[in-house]
């Protein structure tokens, strides 16, 4: 009796641990993409952040993000690598807009991101399915648009750049049902580093679907 009486404690605790990190999350999901578009906003002017600054600052700043996930300095650094990535898509978005049809290109790539995440993140909450099979496409993927990036920079190609874009949107959907699958399922605890996984897929899935959509607009 005494056993089943734990048993039950351990699995109502589990269930509290679990809601509690999903909810910590989207909140500070949503803070720190109203974070990044307040950023965003404020950079709508000011000139494009060059390449090599932004790899220095994104990967500068992941890094500190991890490393710092697990004190209330995360916290912070969270915000500074977000406010980071909002302000270099400042003037991004800003020359988008500039172009003919191109605040429908935003409208259309901000409603497809919500429509990836909101799906998937709702198929992986009510199914509770396990995907951490996915964490061995997600390292060979990792590494096979790591060395497409390499090759696009020293020989650009555009159709190297529509296959990146559409890759970048099948590596982030599935990290986001990966990562989605880890919370729901007790595998991470660490809310912030949950925070960053989904951010940065979200950014990434936005930014392909600009591509896409700049591309096809091109075309007609």
């Amino acid at each position: 009796m005494n056993e089943v009486n734990v048993s039950v404690a351990h699995g109502h605790q589990s269930a509290v641990e679990v809601n509690k990190v999903l909810k910590n999350t989207y909140l500070l999901l949503a803070l720190t993409l109203a974070f990044s578009a307040f950023t965003a906003m404020l950079s709508f002017n000011a000139r494009p952040v060059g390449l090599l600054p932004m790899i220095i600052g994104f990967y500068g700043l992941l890094f500190l993000t991890h490393k710092l996930a697990n004190s209330a300095w995360g916290l912070l650094s969270v915000f500074a690598f977000t406010g980071f990535i909002g302000y270099t898509l400042g003037p991004v978005i800003s020359a988008i807009l500039s172009f003919p049809g191109g605040s429908e290109i935003v409208a259309k790539a901000l409603g497809g991101t919500a429509f990836i995440f909101f799906g998937l993140s709702g198929y992986a909450l009510v199914s509770r399915k396990d995907f951490s099979f996915l964490s061995g496409f997600l390292f060979a993927g990792f590494l096979v648009l790591l060395a497409a990036i390499v090759i696009q920079i020293f020989w650009p190609m555009p159709a190297l750049q529509l296959a990146l874009s559409v890759g970048f949107i099948l590596f982030s959907s599935a990290a986001i049902l990966f990562q989605t699958s880890e919370i729901v399922r007790g595998g991470e605890r660490n809310y912030i580093l949950a925070t960053v996984t989904l951010f940065v897929s979200l950014y990434n899935i936005f930014i392909s679907l600009v591509h896409l959509l700049m591309a096809f607009a091109g075309d007609e």
